[in-house]
């Protein structure tokens, strides 16, 4: 154990949903017919999930330095790397920020972030003086130019062979999106290259060569919004979560976002 990994935990995380396979008897899982209907899990916490599922393990997070989260989330459970990195063994995070220093930047007593090519992961896993239990990849394939080719090249790094990918995206059917193009409107943040759906997610993972996999809707949640508003306003903005998030629950195709599990 190095100096700043956190000893394992006595426990192991709750189990999850068998992981779904590219076939099944030998035959393809989805049909891709337009009106099948898909089996598909209720919703989860984003952050919640992910770091249940790093709790005591090595992590590799990249993407990990998210830009507003030493001025807007930092310590209040919303910044996924530093909720890994409140439960896991040790965290090395990687992030091409400029907000990142060049000697680093620890985020906690078992947990750094160094800047890096987050496109180049066999440069990223090659260095560490040991293979992550698990990668994680929160809210990041949305922005690179090429999804597939980027999971290809890690499906075939030798040190990763049987460890777990965790990657989280925007769901292109969520109820937000669905709601405002009835009104002839499109909320999409300038940095995305892309967005995916459940399908277009199983075809990700089919083409990249994977065998085994999971997809997890996630609930939206409104945290910024509540914390720029006080009073009734606020109360409006929670009341209106839970609306949401009751809708998600009812009709999982409609959740803000995709938890893929994946072994590698």
């Amino acid at each position: 154990m190095t100096a700043h990994e956190r000893a394992p935990a006595p426990t192991t995380p709750p189990p999850i949903a068998p992981v779904q396979h590219a076939q099944h008897d030998g035959k393809p899982q989805l049909t891709y017919t337009p009106l099948e209907r898909l089996k598909v899990a209720r919703p989860v916490d984003r952050i919640e999930f992910i770091a249940c599922v790093c709790e005591g393990l090595r992590i590799l997070d990249l993407g990990a330095m998210d830009e507003t989260a030493w001025s807007a989330k930092r310590g209040r459970g919303t910044w996924l790397h530093e909720e890994i990195g409140s439960c896991a063994r040790a965290v090395d995070g990687i992030d091409n920020s400029t907000l990142v220093p060049a000697e680093g930047l620890r985020t906690g007593p078992n947990s750094t972030i160094r800047r890096g090519d987050i496109t180049d992961p066999d440069l990223l896993v090659a260095p560490l003086a040991h293979a992550p239990d698990v990668v994680v990849i929160g809210e990041l394939i949305e922005h690179l130019e090429n999804p597939l080719q980027f999971l290809k090249r890690l499906a075939a790094i030798e040190r990763l062979a049987g460890k777990t990918l965790i990657l989280s995206t925007p769901n292109a059917t969520a109820l937000h999106n669905v709601l405002i193009g009835l009104a002839q409107r499109e909320s999409t943040h300038q940095d995305h290259l892309c967005i995916f759906s459940y399908k277009t997610l199983a075809t990700l993972c089919t083409r990249a060569g994977f065998r085994e996999w999971e997809i997890i809707p996630y609930y939206s949640r409104f945290t910024e919004m509540q914390e720029r508003h006080s009073g009734a306003l606020r109360l409006a903005v929670l009341a209106t979560q839970h609306l949401v998030n009751l809708l998600e629950w009812l009709f999982p195709l409609l959740s803000f976002g995709y938890i893929v599990r994946i072994r590698l």
